[in-house]
């Protein structure tokens, strides 16, 4: 069924000239990765997350089209993508989604048992997500749930046993763990809001449901509470777990761009909204170096 001819269209499909999705994935996972490592991680558990990453988030676009190309041929954004345009037939879409999620799962089984539950667990959320649009008022929340679910699996791959029981899962994986997924779903509402206020118009005209349309005038104020929340509680948590001047350094740098990000939102413009959302990453690298630095100079 897929054709190697036809590579454009699928890499088309995946965003692959966008990699701000997969970044705004990869570097909560990795932060998390160097403090279940205590540092450096190691090459394989590296190649390992990253790689994967890439994988997951390419794989929940193909499902993300093909439950969204009734809706999306109605959004100026979004009509021309691939499933939508009817360039890659349904079908097609989903073998390109389902060998992404195969190799993404072989990556996975080189790691803990640990590491392969949850992974089950976060392909189960990444297949929600799509749906969570037509029923939640804040589908964003089972977005962040799923940009998120990389930290206890950092936890359990670096920490994680080599036996086959359900215990392994929470030995391997300790509260703060579950805490800092907790607080980067706070992120994940930021910058997903910001995104959704970019489509409000269209999605407002075709019924569909999002947080920038359920917090209405409150979306501004309510972003920068969830950065507010996001950094604070992350800074918390971090210190508990040891880190110090260099992590809160990163923490004070992602701030910063948070606050940069106000400026760019608060008109509510489609093409200020974007931006914001399109370099959101760099906040989360700034917390992911502050934390790598820290540990790596203790």
């Amino acid at each position: 069924m897929l054709q190697l001819r036809r590579l454009p269209l699928y890499l088309d499909l995946i965003r692959w000239d966008r990699p701000a999705g997969w970044l705004l994935l990869l570097w909560p996972t990795l932060a998390a990765l160097w403090i279940a490592a205590d540092g450096w991680p190691g090459w394989h558990l590296l190649a390992v997350f990253v790689a994967g990453t890439v994988l997951m988030r390419s794989a929940g676009c193909c499902v993300n089209d093909v439950a969204d190309r009734e809706f999306d041929r109605h959004v100026k954004r979004t009509a021309q993508r691939p499933v939508t345009s009817g360039a890659v037939a349904v079908p097609e879409a989903l073998a390109v989604g389902a060998v992404l999620t195969l190799a993404a799962f072989l990556l996975v089984l080189t790691t803990s048992p640990a590491a392969v539950l949850l992974s089950v667990a976060a392909l189960g959320i990444t297949v929600l997500y799509p749906f969570a649009k037509r029923g939640l008022s804040m589908p964003q929340a089972v977005l962040g749930v799923a940009f998120s679910f990389g930290i206890p699996m950092a936890f359990a791959a670096a920490q994680g046993s080599s036996e086959w029981r359900l215990a392994a899962i929470p030995e391997a994986v300790p509260a703060q763990a579950w805490w800092l997924l907790l607080s980067n779903l706070s992120w994940v509402l930021a910058y997903d809001t910001e995104y959704a206020m970019v489509d409000r118009d269209d999605d407002l005209r075709i019924g569909m449901k999002t947080s920038a349309i359920t917090l209405g005038r409150f979306d501004v104020p309510a972003v920068m509470a969830f950065y507010a929340i996001y950094l604070v509680s992350w800074a918390a948590l971090g210190r508990t777990l040891g880190l110090g001047g260099w992590f809160l350094l990163g923490i004070a740098a992602a701030a910063g761009q948070a606050l940069w990000h106000f400026a760019l939102i608060r008109g509510r413009t489609r093409e200020g909204c974007f931006k914001a959302f399109r370099l959101n990453h760099w906040l989360g690298f700034a917390v992911f170096a502050g934390t790598a630095v820290d540990l790596a100079l203790r």
